[in-house]
């Protein structure tokens, strides 16, 4: 299951709302969201994410969080480590590797760590009102 997928059962559930009833409002295939939801399938599109929140009713930061979840949610995940470091290549193929066997607790840590260390873009809404520093 991916992020999106288990945000948009979560959301679902929390609104009773059956696979067949949100596909028809969002005119796609109860399969295609089920797959999507399971992650069987690619990430979502902006369009459909747009789709999603609206059907919820999702705004400011709950739809951004969706947002970011869907950017998240890529089932097959490629890593080109081409011009990279020896090191960070093996990283990569030992994170491959491994990952299935990783604990939630250590998942979480290696999470806060990539929080820690990669440095945040700045909110767009500020460069658009004006307000840049």
């Amino acid at each position: 299951m991916t992020p999106f997928g288990a945000r948009l059962r979560a959301l679902r559930a929390a609104r009773e709302v059956t696979l067949k009833q949100m596909a028809a409002q969002l005119q796609v295939s109860a399969a295609y969201l089920s797959a999507l939801e399971h992650g069987k399938r690619g990430a979502p599109s902006a369009g459909l994410v747009h789709q999603v929140n609206e059907f919820f009713g999702l705004i400011w930061d709950d739809a951004e969080e969706l947002a970011n979840l869907a950017r998240l949610s890529h089932p097959r995940v490629t890593v080109n480590t081409a011009g990279l470091t020896p090191e960070q290549t093996a990283l990569a193929n030992r994170i491959a590797q491994t990952i299935h066997r990783l604990e939630p607790e250590t998942v979480a840590a290696m999470h806060a760590l990539l929080d820690a260390t990669v440095k945040q873009p700045k909110p767009r809404l500020r460069r658009a009102a004006g307000k840049e520093r």
